[in-house]
């Protein structure tokens, strides 16, 4: 099972922001993650679908994973598919019909993912699961960077790899909130093979050192 590593550029430095992507993604990392927030679903602003466009007009052609922390996904799908992301992550509870959704999305040629905040019972049909690219477990609550990670979410991520794995799937378990170097083998062995990594990674002196430790961890 491959392992990814996604750099949320949450944490990043906004006034260097290509010179930061193109620093990570030199180091080794996977993904560029996209903390889009509406100030409605979760208490914080964030960006959107420009900033995405900007990068890619810039140059920055790493995959791009969007995760939408916001009440009306929907109006995301065409814009971001606009700016050149490669995935969307969705959460579920703010959607009415979860195979329309996805379906919009794919129709867009983005894959999809369906994410859970830390307090939301992981509860998901075996038709959706099979139908979506990736799982995405919270372990902080979303709406603000530099949190530490929530022990307590361990649990959700092994339901979901038992689940992934009962049904034979190749979707992909991801993790995101306060991944660092002396806790991402600990939520590895729990089940994930794709990590998110924000403060873990762009407080780092070295983008180069931080990755080869966070891989040798994998």
């Amino acid at each position: 099972m491959k392992n990814y590593l996604s750099a949320s550029i949450l944490a990043a430095n906004f006034a260097d922001l290509k010179s930061e992507i193109d620093a990570v993604m030199a180091a080794g990392v996977d993904y560029i993650h996209f903390d889009v927030m509406d100030g409605h679903f979760v208490p914080n602003l964030s960006f959107g679908a420009p900033v995405c466009a900007s990068l890619r007009k810039a140059g920055v052609n790493a995959p791009i994973d969007v995760h939408l922390m916001v009440t009306d996904p929907q109006n995301y799908i065409e814009p971001f598919q606009k700016a050149g992301a490669n995935l969307l992550i969705f959460h579920e509870e703010v959607v009415n019909d979860t195979h329309a959704m996805i379906k919009k999305i794919k129709a867009a040629g983005m894959q999809v993912g369906i994410a859970y905040n830390p307090e939301t019972e992981f509860k998901i049909k075996p038709e959706i699961l099979a139908d979506v690219n990736l799982i995405l477990i919270m372990t902080v609550k979303p709406g603000f960077a530099g949190q530490h990670f929530m022990p307590s979410c361990l649990e959700k991520i092994k339901q979901a790899r038992r689940m992934i794995d009962a049904a034979k799937l190749n979707t992909i378990l991801a993790v995101d909130g306060g991944i660092k170097i002396d806790n991402i083998k600990m939520v590895k062995e729990a089940g994930a093979n794709f990590f998110v990594v924000g403060s873990g990674l762009f407080s780092a002196n070295d983008y180069y050192e931080c990755v080869a430790r966070l891989r040798s961890e994998l």
